[in-house]
């Protein structure tokens, strides 16, 4: 029985994990001003959501000791800056949940695993509306 364990083992040793979970962030990091999301796997997008979440609150305070905590984890100057200078500042006035793990339809081809994709979550501005002519 698994009461009181936290967190997804994924058939992985602990750094398999670590490298898996340090890979996922940064690609998923240098895909906020391209595509916006990363398609994975459902288990491995839940494994990353949260410590993804806790980097993009750490980022919207930019000091000196917060980016060597970021370079840390992600080991890559590249998804440090980029994480610092785009994603943080974008959702400093946000209060939480700037991810969403979202279920495809159709499964992996290998091993049937349900795909979801990992995405940012996007506060667009609503377009405005044309103004209605007033030819009656």
């Amino acid at each position: 029985m698994r009461h009181r364990v936290a967190g997804y083992k994924l058939n992985r040793n602990s750094s398999h994990r670590k490298a898996l979970a340090k890979n996922m962030m940064r690609s998923f990091f240098l895909e906020f001003d391209r595509k916006g999301y990363i398609v994975t796997t459902r288990t491995k997008a839940k494994f990353i959501q949260p410590q993804v979440e806790k980097m993009i609150s750490l980022s919207r305070n930019k000091t000196l000791h917060n980016v060597r905590r970021a370079m840390a984890v992600l080991c890559d100057r590249e998804a440090v800056s980029k994480l610092f200078d785009q994603i943080g500042p974008y959702y400093a006035d946000r209060p939480g949940g700037y991810t969403r793990v979202l279920g495809l339809a159709r499964t992996r081809l290998g091993d049937n695993a349900p795909r979801a994709y990992f995405g940012y979550v996007r506060t667009e501005e609503p377009a405005a509306a044309p103004a209605a002519s007033g030819s009656s």
